[in-house]
């Protein structure tokens, strides 16, 4: 996360929105051995105070749980990206650098009753199929018998109890207008990242 204040001006609630219609991070939080890190799919709650996933029972992560209980814990949400070419500002003595949004989600992390895991999946598979409509939404109830609980055995669902939400929003707000909207320009065109028309858009017109 780029420690610039002016690329760190959104609002809790833009953050959380943000973390929210991603709906997908990496989960990371201190071993012995080092660094433990899961990429997880997840639902915030509606208030933005927790979070719910789940984890394949093999993973590190959960046995770390159940040999030492709740960890502090953060989820990493990461959103359109691109390297910025010095070239597209069009003024002189610039240098590269990449441009992205960030969402940090620290708190918490405990295991859930394993009871509550088919809440946990059917809350977040219908967030997600809501969001293909027309399509008809997929449910669980469409396997067959017996099926959705023998893979349920293989997953324990976990929940991230959040105490810090912390985003960057680094979209060239340091530089001018003119010289943002070139940059802006030459994401849109020539870009190297992730969701290219999404970032030059919000380097156009930045939403914090």
């Amino acid at each position: 996360m780029h420690p610039n204040p002016v690329y760190r001006k959104a609002e809790h609630a833009q953050n959380l929105a943000f973390a929210r219609a991603r709906g997908f991070g990496v989960l990371a939080l201190n071993a012995a051995q080092g660094p433990l890190i899961s990429h997880i799919p997840f639902q915030l709650s509606g208030d933005g105070t927790a979070l719910e996933g789940h984890l394949v029972r093999s993973n590190p992560i959960l046995r770390m749980l159940g040999d030492n209980g709740p960890q502090e814990a953060v989820i990493a949400v990461s959103g359109a990206d691109s390297y910025v070419s010095p070239d597209w500002y069009g003024i002189e003595d610039q240098v590269p650098t990449w441009n992205y949004v960030a969402v940090h989600l620290r708190g918490t992390l405990r295991v859930l009753p394993q009871d509550a895991l088919g809440g946990v999946l059917e809350r977040l598979s219908a967030a997600m199929e809501g969001q293909l409509l027309p399509k008809p939404v997929w449910t669980m109830d469409k396997m067959g018998d017996g099926v959705a609980q023998k893979m349920m055995r293989m997953i324990v669902p976990i929940a991230l109890d959040i105490v810090e939400v912390t985003g960057t929003w680094k979209l060239s707000q340091n530089k001018p207008e003119a010289v943002r909207l070139g940059a802006a320009e030459g994401v849109a065109e020539h870009g190297i990242g992730q969701e290219l028309a999404t970032l030059s858009q919000w380097m156009r017109d930045p939403p914090c």
